[in-house]
Order: structure tokens, then C-alpha cells, then sequence
């Protein structure tokens, strides 16, 4: 086996990836077509998911029909008013975006320069629409996520008949007044006629299944038996179901399990853009909403999401409320879901308008299938500006916060909103962070978090003012320094070493990391080497590359030996990552098609809907390459391909070959 530098020009992919041309056309698409459930917050963060330390809200509340004939034009009113915000800083850029992109990032620029197969490379259209690239979560016990189920669950615990007779027709209107605060009353008491242990238990029953927010004690009365029905709470959940849209916390049955689990099949929306709109729609916050990963938005995702004490139907009536958003496959659950629990994703992606010739098509696939890929961090990692997102990593390690403020605030070449850059250059002007703020219509961005914090603590506490952008944030441009020096060490590993395991190399032997001795060097192959990224928890090879390190972190004014920070947050551990990956479940065939516009397979949602799946011509004015492919999380598909088509996949590049290609 033997590892190639191929000429990029030799391969080529299309990728039409300029989402801002299609910004209108998807706010139109997501507006609210029947009534929803309540209305949006405002001030949501759009990064808070996995940040805020508050404490999970409680978030179920079943609104009233007349919040639910309102909210969908509330909502739709806040959303067009959000719309016209973002679209006031959008007019007449003077540069086209394949112009703006020329100052992007090449593949070069971030360390990722080898193949590993001697295949030819050839052309093709990646996400010439999103709904060619569909990614399908693989849960933590090794199933593929899929929404086949829009059903209801019913509860396993359903009142008895006993339970729905008991109570007499005045009892339940008294009852269901004093759990929905109807009344001054505090209690309801309720006689028992015929006095048995039996007769109360049905009745506490009773009261407990149908009226889940109250509870029930027996209290004698002059010598009778009652059974009281209280609020656990008191004055105290009165007082707060007065003053907040906030549910109780105790309306939620027992019998449940505290997180209702569903799938979530969106369209075009990262996972975060998602649970913000879930979110707005259930008047609830964020946090109460976990996840195992993020998906990509320009795609179609389907994946597991949990949510703290929403019922299915108040979920599964969003179906009718948001468009490119289905779910379903509902359930109760103990617990929520931990990111990282995942077992990795099934990609099925569509390369269209491909030049190679069948025996080419197969020689790629065959050696993705076989070989592998190398495991280089994708180009999503460091971002589409000529401001890379590993230079502001770097300078939060080397503690430079005055250039931290600046990486990130500074006017840059590049795609990006037109409020953004006058933001920006207000800034470069002014040096006034209350100034520059005010030409942000949106403070949810990195930029407006920054210059919120820099107006709340100073100029001259750099540091708490960084501080106030959600953790996972920050932690972004470190991991992005990390993720640069990995691809450009692996770069090296490779081009010294070749596609074979050498002594000094590093495998894992659980989750230990050892050395590759002489004599051992036939029991491994190259799919078992790891690499480190750079911490103060990890071990480096035992050859050249060693030094590698030690040489790139120096030139970076970074000391190899002490990778901890004085902020304990940005201090560096450091991980292993295998150099070589080889997908599982690798499958491919070429179809033929005449029209650009047609899906070349079928969705989750179309097969709910009982379309049929498409049928392909045996010849076509256009040939697509169909491949499925399962990889470990933290991969990235898009290596994958480039790999398969021998390209370049920084949208710097491909925008050159997209504007060439529509020429």
C-alpha cells in the first residue's frame, strides 16, 4: 500500500454551499403554516444548549385554545420582524460571494494535504441540493435513527373503571377548578360514604390519575372519613403560575419517565438552529433539550433528541405548525441523552453530474471500502474567513487577550452578513463596544456576545469579557489550534513514514495509550495508529515526529511540556485520534438522470408518505454517484469524499470550480 500526494487539480468537486443566496427562500419556507402551540421567547442565545449551568426549567404546560389561535401569528410577526432585522445589513454587496470566498481557506492553509490511494480522481456536484447528503444518527446501542413513527405513546398507567366512577360529575368540577387556580379554595374535600381501606385507596386513586397536579391525603371530619385533594406546592405554584408561563413541575404523571425521547427529522437547519425554533414554538428554554451530536445545516439529519417533561402530543402537534421539521418515534424515558453517547453516522450522499468512468467509480469506492481515509479534521473546524478559527485558539493559549478581542472583532476578507462587517468596522472606527453593538441586529453571534461582555466588564478585563460567550464556544478555538497542529503532524507522519506501522508509533490498548516496539510491529496495521492532539495528558511518538511537535507548538510560542492554562478551562489534556479510518457499511451504485431537480432517492419522509422510490433510466443526459458509508463519531463525511474524488474541499476552492462548472 502505498500513500500518494496527489495533484488537487486532477480531482474536482462542486459544491454549491452559499447558503446566504438562499437565506429569503428559506425563511419563507419555515414560516408557520396551521397554529402552534404557544409563543416564542425573546433573547434566546443561540449557543446556550450545553452552557447554562441554570438549573432545567420545568417545562410542561398545556396552553389554552386561545394561546394556541394566537401564538402562530405572534410568532410569525417576531420572526418576519427578525427577517427584515437581518436583511437591512444585505444590500448590494460589492463582491459576489465567489469573489468574497477568494479569501477563504484552502486545505493547504490547515495542514490536510495527503491522499492515501493511487486511483485517479474525478469531478462531481456535492449538495447541489441539501437533500443530497442525509445523515442518519447511530444511537448508543448501535441502531440507525430513522422516523418511521408519528403514533402517540399512551401512558401504561390509564385510570381503572372504578377510578372513572367514582367521582361524581360536581367532585370532578371542583377538582379541576382547583388545579387550574380557578378558585380561592385551597382544597377540596371530598366525603367517603361507603368507609373501607378499599373504597379510599380508589378514590385517592381517582384524583391522583385525572387531576395530576394535585395530592391527596384522608383527614377525619366530625367523624367522617374525607379525602382532601391539595396543591403540593400551595400558594407558592399559584403565585408562579400567575406571574410566569413556567409549568409545573408536579402536572407530570408518575408513571412516565421524566424525558419524553424522540426523532427529530429536520431539513437545512444545524442542530442548535433547531432546538432554538422547538424552543421558541414550546416557550420553554433550551437547556431543557439534550442530544448525542451536532448535525451539519445543509443536509438532511435525522436524530435522537430528549426533552424534560414535554408530553408527545404537545410535541407531535409541531408537525402541524413547522415546516422541513417532522418528528416522532416518541417514548418516555428516566433519563436524558449525554453528547458524545453516540455510536457514529450513516451518510447516504449523492455526487451528481460525475465524469469518472465506471472502472474509476469502482476503484475509489473499492479502496474507501477497503483502505480507508485519512482522519483529518474537515474544513467546518476553522471556519470560511481569511481569520482562521485556530489563530484565536492559539491566542487564548499564549494568553494574548488584547489580540483574542482583535482576531475575532477586526474587519476580514471573506464571506460574511453585511451587518456583520459594518459591525466590524464600526469597531476598527469607534474601539466602542456599545457602538459596534448597535449595528448588530442579532446579539446572539460570537461577535455581539464579545462586545456585550467588553461593554458590561471594560477594555481592560479582556478576560470576563471572553468569558461571557457559552463555554462550548470558547472551547471551539482551542480545540480548532489542536485540531490544526493534528492534520499538519498527521500530514507529516505520513509523508515520513508511509502507510505501514513503525516502531515509536502510538496505538491504544483500551484507553491507554503504548508504544509500538520492534518486535511487534506485524501485529498492527496502519487502522490501529493513533496521533495526539497536543495537552498536558498525552504521550508523543517515539520518532521524528516528536520533535515535529515540539518544533510547530514552539514556533507558536507555545511550550509543549506545560500545556495548562492559568484559566483551568483552557487548559489542554489532550486525546488520541486514529489516523486512518476505514467506513463501515459501504455501499455505492451509478445512476442515470435527466433532470437536475429530481431527489435520486427517497427520504424517511417520503417513505411515510408512501412514495415511491425513484426509478432510473438505464442511460441519462447526467450520471450520479449514490453512496452510503457509516463512520465513528468525530468524523467528517466530507473526508471521506475527498478521498473518493481526489479534491480540495474548502469552499474557497470550490466555489472557483462551481462558478468555472456553471460557465
Amino acid at each position: 500500500m502505498e500513500m500518494t500526494s496527489m495533484p488537487l487539480k486532477r480531482g474536482c468537486l462542486v459544491v454549491e454551499d452559499d447558503d446566504s443566496v438562499t437565506l429569503q427562500e428559506e425563511t419563507k419556507k419555515q414560516k408557520v403554516s396551521e397554529c402552534c402551540l404557544t409563543s416564542s421567547q425573546d433573547g434566546i442565545e443561540n449557543d446556550s444548549l450545553h452552557s447554562s449551568k441554570e438549573e432545567p426549567g420545568p417545562p410542561e404546560v398545556e396552553s389554552t385554545k386561545k394561546d394556541e389561535k394566537s401564538s402562530c401569528a405572534q410568532v410569525q410577526v417576531e420572526e418576519e420582524e427578525e427577517d427584515s432585522l437581518l436583511e437591512t445589513g444585505e444590500e448590494e454587496e460589492p463582491e459576489s460571494f465567489a469573489d468574497m470566498m477568494r479569501h477563504g481557506l484552502t486545505e493547504l492553509d490547515v495542514g490536510i494535504t495527503k491522499f492515501v490511494s493511487p486511483h485517479e480522481g474525478f469531478s462531481g456536484i456535492l449538495k447541489e441540493r441539501y437533500s443530497d447528503f442525509v445523515v442518519h444518527e447511530i444511537g448508543k446501542d448501535g441502531r440507525i435513527s430513522h422516523l418511521d413513527d408519528l403514533s402517540v405513546p399512551v401512558d401504561e398507567e390509564e385510570p381503572s373503571e372504578d377510578a372513572l366512577t367514582v367521582l361524581t360529575a360536581e367532585d370532578r368540577q371542583q377538582l379541576e377548578e382547583l388545579q387550574l387556580f380557578k378558585n380561592k379554595e385551597t382544597s377540596v374535600a371530598i366525603e367517603v360514604i361507603e368507609d373501607t381501606k378499599e373504597k379510599r385507596t380508589i378514590i385517592h386513586q381517582a384524583i391522583k390519575s385525572l387531576f395530576p397536579g394535585l395530592e391527596t391525603k384522608t383527614e377525619d371530619r366530625e367523624g367522617r372519613k374525607h379525602i382532601v385533594a391539595y396543591h403540593a406546592a400551595g400558594k407558592k405554584a399559584l403565585a408562579k403560575v400567575r406571574t410566569a408561563p413556567d409549568p409545573r413541575k408536579h402536572s407530570w404523571p408518575k408513571s412516565r419517565g421524566s424525558y419524553c425521547h424522540f426523532v427529530l427529522y429536520k431539513e437545512n437547519k444545524d442542530t442548535m438552529d433547531a432546538i432554538n425554533v422547538l424552543s421558541k414554538y414550546l416557550r420553554v428554554k433550551p437547556n431543557i433539550f439534550s442530544y448525542m451530536g451536532t448535525k451539519d445545516k445543509r443536509a438532511i439529519t435525522v436524530q435522537e433528541i430528549a426533552v424534560l417533561k414535554i408530553s408527545a402530543q404537545r410535541l407531535a402537534h409541531l408537525n402541524k405548525c413547522l415546516m422541513n421539521f417532522k418528528l416522532g418515534n416518541f417514548s418516555y424515558q428516566k433519563n436524558p441523552l449525554k453528547l458524545g453517547e453516540l455510536q457514529g453516522n450513516h451518510f447516504t450522499v449523492v455526487l451528481r453530474n460525475i465524469t469518472g468512468t465506471n472502472e474509476q467509480v469502482q476503484q475509489a469506492m473499492q479502496s474507501l471500502k477497503e483502505t480507508g481515509f485519512i482522519n483529518y479534521y474537515g474544513m467546518q473546524r476553522f471556519g470560511t474567513t481569511a481569520v482562521p478559527t485556530y489563530q484565536v485558539g492559539r491566542a487564548i493559549l499564549q494568553n494574548s487577550w488584547t489580540e483574542v478581542m482583535d482576531l475575532i472583532l477586526k474587519p476580514r476578507s471573506g464571506a460574511e452578513k453585511g451587518y456583520l462587517v459594518k459591525c466590524r468596522e464600526e469597531w476598527a472606527k469607534t474601539k466602542d463596544p456599545a457602538s459596534a453593538l448597535k449595528k448588530l441586529p442579532v446579539k446572539r453571534c460570537v461577535e455581539g456576545q464579545l462586545l456585550r461582555g467588553l461593554s458590561k466588564y471594560g477594555m481592560k478585563n479582556i478576560v470576563s469579557a471572553f468569558g461571557i460567550i457559552p463555554r462550548n464556544n470558547r472551547l471551539m478555538y482551542i480545540h480548532s489550534y489542536q485540531s490544526y497542529v493534528w492534520n499538519t503532524m498527521v500530514s507529516k507522519r505520513l509523508e515520513d513514514y508511509g502507510l505501514k506501522p513503525v516502531p515509536g508509533d502510538l496505538v491504544l490498548k483500551g484507553a491507554t495509550a503504548t508504544y509500538i516496539e520492534e518486535e511487534d510491529v506485524s501485529n498492527y496495521s496502519i487502522h490501529d495508529v493513533v496521533m495526539p492532539l497536543p495537552g498536558f495528558d498525552v504521550i508523543y511518538p517515539k520518532h521524528k515526529i516528536s520533535e515535529a511537535y515540539r518544533e510547530m507548538l514552539t514556533a507558536d510560542s507555545l511550550d509543549i511540556d506545560n500545556m495548562r492554562h492559568t484559566i483551568r478551562d483552557y487548559s489542554l489534556s489532550g486525546a488520541y485520534r486514529k489516523i486512518i479510518i476505514r467506513p463501515q457499511n459501504v455501499s455505492w451504485e451509478v445512476v442515470a438522470y435527466d433532470d437536475p431537480k429530481i431527489p435520486l432517492f427517497n427520504t424517511d419522509v417520503d417513505n411515510l408518505e408512501g412514495k415511491p422510490p425513484p426509478v432510473f433510466a438505464s442511460e441519462g443526459k447526467y450520471r450520479a454517484l449514490k453512496m452510503d458509508f457509516s463512520l465513528p463519531p468525530s468524523t467528517y463525511a466530507t473526508m471521506a469524499i475527498r478521498e473518493v474524488l481526489k479534491m480540495d474541499t474548502s469552499i474557497k476552492k470550490q466555489t472557483q470550480l462551481n462558478t468555472n462548472w456553471l460557465r
